[in-house]
């Protein structure tokens, strides 16, 4: 054996497994690295970048703006991303008011009373100075406590409509695939968090497999030189190996999703953790993304806020009737309809404010997480393997081919830097 042959013998493993072993870490590192965008502005790339076609437009690689750079696949996708979780994740798992149902409503409206209780008496008097002065001058102290009370003691009841009449309507009122896309459109990290939760070990395998994939097949490639000994094999080689790598790597984490004799591996490594990852991705979602705090923001303030608005007004309206009683005609009468219906309306827009600070109350939501966690837990703990690798998988799906042809492209590299170094 002359000496080129055991350099290239000793050396084109080497190359090949160290190079396996970069494309698969640089490749995890694309997932997620960084958060945000960062590059460079081109000179020319700004007036471009609308002729080109749309599947280059979306690459991480550039922006509008002219510049050029990297963003990670994950957080740069988290709108698509988080609108094909719910498509086939969350969906699969239940609807809002599946969701909402395990918040307790009933818990909700007793905690929403308790927060009414104490600010009601200072809300009434607020309107009633506001509406009418003279009138609420006028009454005696033993009516105005009279007042109070009658309101304090429908809150239970009225508070309890309110929750129900939400829970029969939640799904008007708010659109899950818009909260959830919003959510994680302003929390990025939050998508790599699920990610690296639930698939550390196989990432970890991944940037492993490069190596022990890629040495091997060094010697393959060896033989092949030594059958054809042209320039081009090692890279051409290199394409190849460093494709394969990454697309090998990914499809062993997610397949197959039932376990096959006749595939070394049997059964995709993530799936094999389908209760651990289950735990995992129940724990995140119930934590951070379908939480009572989500939920009530999302009434409160999201697109449909002005249903939730309306049903809180047309519920609470009724509250001054009942807190007046038998004098409701009465007092009608003498501060004039127009005037008590002001009243009403403005007791009904005072008090629906008390609904953020119940959903907003961050140890009372942790307490409601508990359910939400168990709900996701067992319905995912019900879906089949094939089910289950789809939810996981389909959200980078997508963008897989970015990561098998950053492994042929480093593996190109790897070709020729072997040319220059030790020669055809």
């Amino acid at each position: 054996m002359d000496h080129k042959t055991l350099v290239d013998l000793i050396t084109i493993p080497l190359f090949t497994g160290i190079i396996g072993y970069v494309t698969n870490w640089t490749g995890v590192l694309m997932l997620f690295k960084p958060i945000r965008f960062h590059g460079v502005r081109v000179p020319g790339l700004k007036v471009l970048f609308p002729l080109l076609p749309r599947r280059v437009r979306i690459l991480p690689l550039i922006r509008h703006d002219g510049r050029l750079g990297w963003q990670g696949i994950v957080p740069s996708r988290a709108d698509k991303m988080a609108s094909i979780a719910v498509d086939k994740g969350l969906a699969k798992l239940g609807s809002v008011s599946d969701f909402y149902r395990e918040l307790e409503p009933d818990k909700i409206a007793e905690h929403l009373a308790a927060i009414a209780q104490d600010e009601i008496r200072d809300v009434v008097d607020q309107i009633m100075e506001k509406e009418n002065p003279q009138l609420w001058h006028d009454l005696p102290p033993v009516i105005k406590e009279a007042v109070f009370a009658r309101v304090r003691s429908q809150l239970p009841e009225l508070v309890r409509n309110i929750t129900d009449e939400i829970g029969q309507n939640v799904d008007q009122l708010i659109d899950a695939k818009l909260m959830v896309i919003a959510y994680f459109g302003e929390h990025p990290e939050l998508l790599n968090e699920l990610f690296l939760i639930m698939g550390r070990k196989e990432l970890t395998f991944m940037q492993n497999f490069g190596f022990y994939f890629g040495l091997p097949m060094g010697f393959v490639l060896f033989g092949i030189l030594q059958l054809y000994p042209a320039w081009w094999v090692l890279p051409l080689g290199g394409v190849v190996i460093g494709w394969v790598a990454n697309w090998l790597g990914i499809t062993m984490i997610f397949e197959p999703a039932d376990p096959k004799k006749w595939i070394p591996w049997r059964q995709g490594l993530m799936v094999r953790r389908k209760t651990e990852v289950t735990e995992k991705y129940a724990e995140m979602v119930a934590d951070k993304v379908i939480t009572l705090q989500n939920i009530g923001n999302e009434l409160m303030t999201g697109p449909r806020s002005d249903r939730t608005h309306q049903l809180l007004h047309d519920a609470l309206r009724p509250a001054v009737d009942k807190a007046v009683g038998p004098a409701r005609t009465a007092v009608r009468v003498a501060i004039g309809g127009k005037e008590y219906d002001q009243i009403r309306t403005s007791l009904a827009t005072e008090a629906s404010g008390f609904a953020p600070i119940a959903f907003n109350d961050a140890e009372f939501s942790k307490q409601q997480s508990v359910r939400i966690y168990r709900f996701i837990s067992g319905q995912m703990k019900q879906m089949s393997s094939r089910n289950f690798v789809e939810m996981l998988r389909s959200a980078i799906k997508q963008d897989e081919w970015l990561l098998f042809f950053h492994g042929g492209a480093l593996g190109l590299f790897a070709g020729f830097l072997h040319l220059a170094i030790f020669g055809v």
